[in-house]
């Protein structure tokens, strides 16, 4: 079907869209693409009904995919289609009679702080560079709650230990300083003087590297971070973005302002932060039915 490289092209150049995201937006569209020429013998955009739309949405449902997978299938489709009506392509939009399936929601999980206190404290990653470059990488990403892709992409003039922040380019290349403290600042120096002995006259530029002194990649740091989250906890997700979960449900449960954790997540909207009230409340809830003589 036409007109889906022109989106993708404005996702990236004028929307700029991060890769990762313009790939799923690649993926949806084209596989309902496929459903409208295979199931449906449609070849154009401007053919399809919201009635196709919904039949590909139940196809969806029924082969079992989660409804928060279906939802953002359907985001995917309201992007195109108001990208075609704004380009002049469509007269009407079918998207518009379109209702999403309703989404489960859940709570993101995290690491109990005396679970993390273990691993941070008294786990033994050894004194080489790969021992002391996995137990940095655990404590930034659960001392600043920055995303997987914000670490990777880190570089070393991005790190001030003297002033005490990080600068980190967030999603849609905005731009957030993180602080940090004197400690944990005082433990980066320390890498950083390894990072130089190891790799000696090397002119990469990224913070992290791997042993071979080329940049680090997002699945090495998905292996790091679930490998010695499974010697602490027996959660389900161990990943980058669970650190983040608990770096938030750590912050909130210490007191700190939500607006605060806002800013250092740096989310776009409020709403996004206060999943992690949730959790919060959940806690409260436990400790209450625990203590309270008539819970």
């Amino acid at each position: 079907m036409k007109y889906i490289d022109s989106f993708l092209n404005y996702l990236q150049y004028e929307k700029r869209f991060p890769f990762s995201t313009i790939r799923s937006y690649k993926t949806d569209i084209h596989q309902f693409s496929d459903f409208c020429q295979n199931q449906l013998d449609l070849s154009e955009f401007d053919q399809v009904s919201y009635k196709n739309i919904r039949a590909w949405i139940v196809k969806l449902m029924e082969s079992g995919i989660s409804s928060r997978s279906v939802n953002r299938k359907i985001s995917s489709l309201k992007s195109l289609y108001k990208f075609l009506l704004r380009e002049g392509l469509l007269i009407k939009n079918p998207m518009d009679r379109v209702v999403a399936p309703k989404s489960k929601k859940s709570l993101p999980g995290f690491v109990e702080e005396e679970a993390m206190n273990i691993l941070l404290d008294q786990f033994d990653f050894g004194s080489d560079y790969t021992g002391v470059r996995n137990q940095m990488i655990l404590e930034m990403l659960y001392l600043t709650g920055m995303r997987r892709a914000e670490l990777v992409n880190l570089e070393c003039k991005d790190v001030s230990t003297s002033e005490l922040w990080i600068k980190v380019l967030g999603k849609r290349n905005k731009e957030r300083i993180i602080p940090i403290s004197r400690e944990f600042a005082g433990r980066i120096q320390q890498y950083l003087q390894l990072r130089q002995d190891t790799f000696a006259g090397t002119s990469e530029k990224n913070l992290f590297l791997t042993v071979k002194s080329k940049a680090i990649y997002p699945e090495l740091v998905y292996r790091i971070v679930n490998k010695y989250l499974r010697l602490v906890t027996t959660i389900e997700k161990k990943s980058p973005h669970t650190l983040r979960h608990t770096f938030a449900t750590h912050m909130l449960n210490s007191g700190a302002d939500i607006n605060a954790i806002k800013e250092l997540l740096g989310h776009a909207n409020l709403s996004a932060t206060q999943v992690y009230t949730h959790n919060t409340f959940e806690k409260l809830k436990k400790i209450y039915k625990q203590a309270h003589p008539r819970a």
